[in-house]
């Protein structure tokens, strides 16, 4: 006949059971050393800017369907702000740049949708590829550019390509 102990059960008592199975603390603490490891590694690459890279409008038309370009030069400028990051206020200046740059060729109504869209969908803490500070590692949050990383975004600017549009 088996034991208690045979099953995992170390003590019962008449109000609670005490379990002890040794694979599932085994996983618990390769569970652990993973987050910290990767919390380690995000931490020692946050300093590490990506090169740029633009895709146009993200999830929206880069025009109409006569001008197919139409604000492409707005998105352009808007994804320089949000590939370099900054704080809060920083974010909030480049998405009404936007709204001001598309509503300026003659489309005010694409503006306030598109200030709408990017208000919600461009948050730092979203994983995707179109958030705030998208050319730094993610859980960057909102963050003055330090001198340092100022250094390279600058470095990365003046590789960069004039924007060709059709």
């Amino acid at each position: 006949m088996q034991s208690l102990s045979d099953h995992g059960i170390l003590a019962v008592s008449s109000s609670v059971s005490y379990i002890y199975k040794p694979h599932f603390t085994a996983n618990i603490m390769k569970t652990v050393t993973t987050v910290i490891l990767f919390l380690a590694l995000s931490i020692a690459t946050a300093d590490t800017l990506k090169p740029f890279k633009s895709d146009g409008c993200s999830a929206f038309p880069d025009g109409t369907l006569a001008e197919k370009d139409l604000w492409l030069r707005c998105c352009y400028q808007h994804d320089l702000s949000y590939w370099q990051g900054g704080t809060a206020v920083q974010r909030k200046q480049a998405d009404f740049a936007l709204k001001y740059c598309v509503a300026q060729v003659g489309e005010p109504m694409v503006a306030n949708l598109m200030l709408a869209g990017v208000r919600v969908g461009g948050s730092p803490y979203w994983p995707t590829q179109f958030r705030w500070a998208y050319g730094w590692p993610y859980f960057r949050g909102y963050k003055e550019i330090s001198a340092e990383e100022q250094k390279q975004i600058d470095a990365e600017l003046s590789q960069i390509k004039p924007l060709k549009t059709d």
